[in-house]
């Protein structure tokens, strides 16, 4: 990517995140593999450079979430919360490190040449406004990239196909695996008859289309909820947070769906340190709540693939404590 281009000003949320413990015996779910793939018994420590194994028969349909595995250069893609494929990948290497933390696809170029590197990068997937993103590249075994993330090609072409703008992508150190979450709090345990009368309230903001991809960051140091909608903050407002002195956690959540009985959610915990990750239950999402004006945003939105993700850490780049860690990067609307 061009490193250098950089979309409209923008504001960040930061905060801790990581990755996935990997899933020692994960591949074991495969019944068989990818022909550029080893056997389905493989490990993913057996998986060498440029391979990978892809089963999106295990979930047809339904909400991706991406996880990058910079200790294990691997990239782990679930849909609906079932594990459908694995790869290797090369991070940044020495002085181009790739940063950490939770990111929505921004835009998306099936073919794409970097003005600064002058190089061919398709399946090109944007994740900062400053040039980080998914792509085909090279895959040496280690991080070799300018701050990217390499894939294989056949691999990048099914990702591609597979994600949309707002597709979640996780980036760090460790991460447990998703898990379902029912019946959640307010923000997430959205009844049927719930949704459609914040839906049809007066003061419901609508989504700017039918297909816009919704996301959620709630910040318990700051005690703000931010929506974003396509990468783009559309609304923001007062979090309650009840027992403020327990901390919330790093976590990510994905809304599979919902009716009169309540919610189900997918949700997996993410820290920047590898064995970090504490998995979140349903008392996570039970303990928030938000002013009138951005949980009618949420419930406006609210729809399969919706992610939230919550952080302990402040969400504004005035009042944050560090630098490194990136939970959210998105151009201001």
């Amino acid at each position: 990517m061009n490193r250098k281009s950089r979309g409209p000003d923008r504001r960040r949320a930061i905060g801790w995140l990581t990755t996935a413990p990997m899933a020692i015996g994960a591949l074991r779910i495969f019944a068989s593999a990818h022909a550029q793939s080893p056997t389905p018994e493989a490990q993913p420590k057996a998986l060498q450079p440029g391979q990978f194994i892809w089963r999106p028969e295990l979930s047809p349909a339904g909400p991706v979430a991406i996880i990058v595995s910079i200790p294990k250069q691997l990239v782990f893609v679930y849909r609906n919360g079932i594990l459908i494929g694995i790869s290797t990948c090369s991070t940044g290497k020495p002085g181009h490190e790739t940063p950490i933390g939770v990111f929505t696809i921004l835009q998306k170029f099936k073919t794409h040449i970097s003005s600064t590197y002058h190089a061919s990068m398709p399946d090109t997937e944007r994740l900062t406004w400053q040039g980080i993103a998914l792509h085909v590249g090279g895959l040496p075994g280690y991080p070799s990239s300018h701050g990217c993330v390499h894939l294989p090609q056949a691999f990048a072409d099914k990702v591609f196909a597979a994600t949309d703008v707002g597709t979640p992508v996780i980036i760090a150190g460790d991460h447990t695996d998703p898990a379902s979450i029912l019946d959640p709090g307010p923000i997430l345990g959205v009844t049927a008859d719930e949704e459609i009368a914040a839906k049809l309230g007066s003061k419901a903001p609508s989504p700017s289309s039918p297909n816009a991809v919704t996301s959620i960051l709630v910040s318990a140091a700051d005690k703000r909820i931010y929506v974003l909608e396509n990468g783009a903050i559309v609304a923001q407002g007062d979090a309650t947070i009840r027992n403020p002195l327990q901390p919330l956690g790093s976590n990510v959540f994905i809304w599979q769906g919902g009716n009169a009985n309540g919610s189900s959610w997918q949700g997996m915990g993410f820290h920047a340190q590898v064995n970090g990750a504490i998995a979140p239950d349903t008392n996570t999402l039970e303990r928030i709540d938000g002013s009138q004006d951005v949980m009618k945003a949420i419930r406006a939105r609210l729809r399969p693939g919706t992610v939230l993700v919550t952080t302990d850490l402040p969400a504004t780049a005035g009042t944050r404590s560090g630098n490194d860690f990136t939970v959210m990067d998105a151009p201001v609307s």
